[in-house]
């Protein structure tokens, strides 16, 4: 019986145990009858689609149409495919945050493809949080599985502009708190920001972790950039349908595909790409339920050897459609081949040095760079250390200003999102355009659950004066379509009382991008004396998943991902 149960395929895989396995068969194959599937179809190979459609996810309004895409691609190759659903995140639909739930969407996405019958899973995301979570729980549950995403939404018009979300929202919100556009116009620009179904147009979270997820090789070549409502990306999930079928039937598993040579190279798409800081966030997660650790150090040295190829907003002029007609992830990574590990492999069955020795097509080399001449020398991101996080925090410099590089200013102080939405706009702020804005307890271990609160906004009245850009640190994320010189994940967070929770308004803090350093200058003694009179930290919440949360979850140098999910947990 246990010869027979290891060579179990598709819906005779992982019985219910009833202490009678022939009876646990019968009955499974009988309830499968009751919906209709012919005895040939019930003895082929199990694909499962992990559904993630919401109608409280924009992003996901074309899933129901991959799907259905997949099916085929899955039935064409011989298959059986069997829809299912999990948790859906919509990014601006949640409380307090998607990341808060990243965690229990990857625990779902990991217990319902371990614990279903299937040879091989194709899971359908797109969303900021969706795609991390999914490869969080398909690298844990360890079954054969691909990556579809939903793609970037087209561009919209506006007045003879091209408008996309979300980069754009942001320019135009600046705008709107400067006092340079009305009531009416902002109202009239918020209905043509996001115009069709898909992912937002710029290089966000969401582009940037399809991106990440084409490096790893996790996903079909060239599939990254398609737009959700070009008809290339139905063929890429009937493409995917298939190719789940031949990960099934040479039992490729995520842990031969996601190792630590496939997540630096996605380390090096990230870079190159000036991608999200959220996607430091993200990656780790996923790197740690494989036990690989992502080490800040060595992102700073692959930072400082990897170039910026790709011109796209939030710090260029395009977006992602642009992107797939220049030649996609795959011209970035034949750019970068030389510092790549080719000897990776892929969902394909290829390695990635396989791949790229294929025949390259069309690049625009206006949206693309070679690596001879790149937009910039250096990598999009880079870890900073020191006094204020002495276990790093991050910065965005290919979004930043670089005179404000290195820098000794004036700290002011905001100790919760409810301080900064008081005061940042009051007139009686004490704030220069030199100074440091400051925002605390907006980190993971906070009540607002690591939001997307690191790009402070300028106060109005410097708005008003024409400041653009000026320094924030935060233990808070930013959105992959925010730009500005933002320190972000400074780690410890002030809830768990790292140095960050002891700034105070007046405290003189130094910024050097050049020596990767972040420092709170206050000598130790009065550091001493304010921790002793800081406050006992907040009660845990009383039941639920937010209890769980509370205990468990990790600080941004480890992905924020629930402790006891790791492939090598902390705690005993």
């Amino acid at each position: 019986m246990s010869d027979e149960k290891k060579e179990a395929v598709g819906l005779t895989r992982g019985l219910t145990n009833y202490g009678d396995m022939d009876f646990a068969r019968y009955l499974r194959l009988s309830m499968a009858s009751a919906m209709g599937y012919s005895r040939e179809l019930m003895k082929k190979p199990v694909i499962g689609i992990a559904a993630t459609y919401s109608e409280f996810n924009n992003c996901h309004r074309l899933v129901p149409e991959l799907v259905t895409a997949v099916k085929r691609g899955v039935l064409a190759a011989g298959g059986l495919p069997l829809e299912f659903p999990t948790i859906s995140l919509g990014e601006v639909f949640l409380n307090p945050t998607s990341l808060f739930f990243r965690n229990l969407m990857a625990m779902d996405t990991e217990e319902m493809v371990r614990g279903q019958p299937m040879d091989a899973v194709v899971l359908v995301g797109g969303c900021d949080k969706t795609v991390p979570a999914q490869l969080m729980g398909a690298v844990s549950a360890d079954v054969p599985a691909i990556q579809v995403v939903t793609g970037p939404m087209m561009t919209g018009r506006w007045r003879g502009e091209r408008l996309g979300a979300c980069t754009d929202c942001r320019r135009f919100w600046a705008k709107f708190r400067a006092g340079e556009i009305d009531q009416d116009t902002i109202e009239e620009v918020e209905e043509n920001l996001a115009t069709t179904a898909g992912t937002c147009a710029v290089m966000g979270t969401a582009s940037t972790m399809a991106s990440l997820t084409e490096a790893l090789g996790m996903m079909l070549p060239g599939t990254a950039a398609i737009p959700a409502v070009h008809a290339d990306r139905i063929r890429a999930a009937e493409a995917s349908g298939k190719a789940a079928m031949m990960l099934a039937a040479r039992k490729i598993r995520p842990s031969q595909i996601i190792t630590e040579k496939s997540v630096e190279n996605a380390l090096r798409v990230l870079l190159a790409i000036g991608g999200s800081t959220n996607a430091i966030i993200h990656l780790t997660a996923i790197a740690g339920r494989a036990g690989i650790k992502i080490d800040l150090n060595r992102l700073n040295e692959l930072s400082d050897t990897t170039p910026v190829l790709v011109d796209l907003k939030p710090t260029g002029p395009f977006y992602m459609e642009d992107l797939h007609v220049a030649g996609g992830i795959g011209a970035v990574l034949r750019e970068l081949k030389p510092l790549l590990h080719l000897d990776a492999l892929t969902v394909t069955g290829q390695t990635l040095g396989e791949r790229l020795d294929q025949p390259a097509g069309f690049v625009d080399r206006t949206v693309v760079r070679s690596r001879e001449e790149p937009l910039q020398p250096q990598g999009g991101l880079v870890a900073l250390f020191g006094s204020l996080a002495p276990r790093g925090a991050i910065l965005k410099r290919a979004a930043a200003d670089p005179t404000l590089f290195e820098k000794e200013a004036r700290a002011v102080v905001f100790t919760s999102l409810e301080d900064l939405s008081n005061r940042i706009d009051s007139p009686d702020l004490d704030v220069t355009a030199d100074d440091v804005l400051v925002l605390q307890n907006a980190g993971p271990l906070s009540p607002s659950g690591m939001p997307e609160a690191g790009y402070l906004p300028i106060p109005s009245k410097l708005a008003r004066a024409g400041v653009k850009d000026m320094v924030r640190i935060s233990d808070a994320r930013m959105s992959g379509t925010a730009y500005g010189t933002i320190v972000l994940h400074v780690t410890p967070d002030a809830a768990s009382g790292g140095p960050l929770a002891l700034v105070r308004n007046g405290d003189r803090i130094r910024l050097s991008v050049k020596e990767r350093r972040i420092d709170l200058l206050v000598d130790e003694a009065e550091l001493q004396r304010r921790r002793d009179a800081q406050p006992a930290t907040a009660a845990e919440p009383p039941r639920g998943y937010a209890r769980l949360y509370r205990r468990e979850v990790l600080q941004a140098d480890e992905g924020c991902d629930l402790d006891f999910l790791l492939a090598k947990p902390n705690k005993p």
